[in-house]
């Protein structure tokens, strides 16, 4: 595979003023990670840019993605697909390109970006990261329901576009994010599959995402965090839900 010489970052934001800021800084800490390993390694640093596409916003996350030198996008795509698939249009194709896709309710950890470009250059065409509810927004019982659900190990089933990597030649070839309520990230995977690319799907640069009860997606991990907090709880000596 051909080396990986730029990596653009596509974030969606839908009025997260309260946490696009986190959001972006973890994304500069893995952008220094990739330069400063890069540079100790002795290898050709690689180009990293931080896309945001902000879809309706009416809050101050222009501003805060201004601020962090993200480049911005804006328009009322009105899904998470559509506004994810603007900020990916900035990636021009090519197999020297990688796409690294997050949220804006996000924390990506500090060798985010060194593990993506690892796999990459070690053959994968698009990642299937996991990802992590953060454990202080949520009841011990619904995260443990998560986790119950959930297989944080390396060829796990998963995908989340919070976690999700892809050459940007493949991303073309696939049809890119189409403009879906949920599971966009769902559709390009299946759509790499059926083509043949390399998938990888790894627990080794897992993402924290947030775990509040409301969110900006429709049929989003909020709706879905609500919907395990709603469940019985087990009934005395048994397994429950």
């Amino acid at each position: 595979m051909s080396a990986v010489e730029r990596v653009v970052v596509v974030v969606p934001a839908r009025d997260e003023e309260l946490l696009l800021g986190r959001c972006l800084a973890r994304v500069r800490r893995a952008a220094g990670r990739l330069a400063a390993e890069r540079a100790a390694a002795g290898e050709p640093p690689v180009r990293v840019e931080t896309v945001v596409a902000l879809d309706g916003c009416t809050d101050g996350s222009a501003g805060i993605a201004a601020a962090a030198g993200a480049v911005v996008v804006a328009g009322a795509w009105g899904t998470a697909g559509g506004a994810r698939a603007a900020a990916a249009a900035v990636a021009a194709a090519g197999t020297g390109t990688w796409i690294a896709s997050t949220d804006a309710d996000s924390a990506v950890p500090a060798h985010w970006l060194t593990g993506h470009v690892a796999a990459a250059e070690h053959g994968a065409e698009l990642l299937l990261g996991t990802v992590e509810p953060d454990p202080r927004d949520l009841p011990a019982a619904v995260l443990a329901r998560w986790h119950a659900r959930h297989r944080l190990e390396e060829g796990h089933p998963h995908a989340h576009a919070a976690n999700l990597g892809v050459r940007a030649d493949v991303y073309a070839a696939c049809g890119g994010f189409p403009a879906l309520p949920h599971g966009e990230e769902t559709a390009l995977a299946a759509a790499a599959r059926a083509r043949g690319h390399a998938v990888v799907a790894t627990d080794r640069v897992r993402v924290l995402t947030s775990g509040r009860a409301t969110g900006r997606a429709v049929h989003g991990l909020a709706g879905y965090l609500r919907a395990l907090a709603a469940e019985p709880l087990p009934l005395p000596g048994g397994t429950g839900g």
